[in-house]
């Protein structure tokens, strides 16, 4: 590896990723001493630093570990308002793949609201638009939000609502949780069905990825191969931090 530009600026790199690898207990000085590969007065300068921003704290025991502001960084870098431009590379590379339609959503109340698609090339038989919202107990990228949730009777009836019984959204959440894959067929458009992945943050979803297709396409053989898809495509191509189950 070529040498950094700046020495200081690398040490408190490496610091901050050593920080990171020894979790909410944190370390000792001597600890990450050894693990950045530095010495004890130097590092603790370096610390010293990101303690005056905010980026790594001390424990009671007087352990090192991150700070609240470079937790804050990685919220900032997922957050929703990101979440288009970070994903729409590994929407395009699934599209391409299933030559489907590729949807991202989150969670908003009891809705879904898809914000990002990228449309195959041939004719696609059902109408989509970034921004529509659209009930998440009947939709997949909604039941793969929600399979990832404990939820109580009172929040699965409020999810339920006037669009499906609790015990069927229960059933459905059940078997999303079981496969890591959610799905709905003639929910919402006739003809038309739907597989979808939460992406995850620390064990929590925080959007989740469609494909959208006729049902003669994600019945049999053909669904199969559109859930490997999303669980081989996508890994590889999301940013730091997120994870499929």
């Amino acid at each position: 590896m070529d040498a950094s530009p700046l020495g200081s600026v690398d040490k408190a790199l490496l610091a901050l990723d050593t920080l990171a690898g020894f979790g909410a207990r944190g370390a000792s000085l001597a600890a990450l001493a050894q693990a950045v590969g530095v010495s004890k007065p130097t590092l603790h300068r370096t610390l010293a630093a990101l303690r005056h921003r905010g980026y790594a704290e001390q424990t009671p025991e007087g352990a090192y570990r991150l700070g609240p502001a470079a937790l804050a960084l990685g919220s900032s870098y997922l957050a929703e308002e990101n979440l288009p431009a970070l994903l729409h590379p590994a929407l395009t590379a699934l599209s391409e793949k299933t030559d489907e339609l590729v949807h991202l959503g989150v969670l908003a109340g009891r809705e879904v609201v898809y914000l990002d698609k990228v449309e195959p090339q041939r004719a696609v038989r059902v109408w989509s638009a970034v921004g529509r919202r659209r009930a998440a107990a009947t939709t997949a990228l909604g039941r793969a939000l929600l399979s990832v949730q404990e939820l109580d009777e009172a929040a699965l009836a409020r999810f339920a609502g006037d669009e499906a019984r609790p015990g069927r959204l229960r059933e459905a959440l059940a078997a999303a949780r079981l496969a890591g894959i959610a799905g709905e067929t003639e929910e919402n458009e006739p003809g038309i069905a739907c597989i979808a992945i939460p992406l995850l943050r620390s064990g929590r979803a925080v959007a989740a990825v469609s494909i959208t297709a006729p049902v003669e396409r994600l019945t049999g053989t053909a669904r199969a191969d559109r859930v490997a898809a999303l669980r081989e495509i996508l890994p590889p191509l999301l940013p730091a931090g997120l994870t499929t189950p």
